[in-house]
């Protein structure tokens, strides 16, 4: 049986499931989760992606009188799915996926997921700044590589 915080953590990842369906934040959320149920298990993560994909399907097809009562059926399927993982674990591995999905929760989220928080800046591919007239420095993302940026020229206007 789990704790009551690892039910209530079972419960936020089925209520972002279903909130999340339909919205901007659906692909990458679609793909934390199903990469968090997949464990690094190819075959499940493609299995959990059909799932989600399904979930996203019911509730785009629910009617308005509908909705309300599908989202909450999909809430608990979720919730359900969540917290049969976490039975399966021992303690251990259990308090570490359950910080994998607090991660996945809070938007913090990595391999593979992309997020910054307040204040920050996110990137997802390959980054290059330079610097010019005087700026204070260059920054290249990939490989990261910090450095100062060469003296700029003369100012061509």
């Amino acid at each position: 049986m789990l704790s009551e915080a690892m039910t209530a953590l079972a419960a936020a990842g089925g209520t972002a499931v279903a909130q999340a369906a339909g919205t901007e934040a659906w692909a990458g959320i679609r793909r934390q989760v199903a990469r968090w149920f997949g464990r690094g298990d190819p075959r499940r993560e493609h299995a959990e992606l059909e799932r989600l994909d399904r979930t996203a399907g019911e509730l785009a097809a629910a009617r308005p009188a509908e909705a309300e009562t599908v989202r909450i059926r999909q809430e608990a399927a979720w919730q359900s799915r969540i917290e049969a993982l976490l039975e399966g674990l021992e303690d251990v591995e259990r308090d570490r996926v359950a910080e994998e999905l607090r991660a996945l929760l809070a938007g913090r989220a990595s391999p593979g997921g992309v997020s910054a928080g307040p204040g920050g800046l996110a990137v997802g591919g390959g980054v290059n700044v330079r610097a010019d007239h005087g700026s204070a420095a260059a920054v290249t993302m990939g490989d990261v590589t910090l450095g100062n940026p060469p003296q700029p020229g003369p100012r061509q206007d």
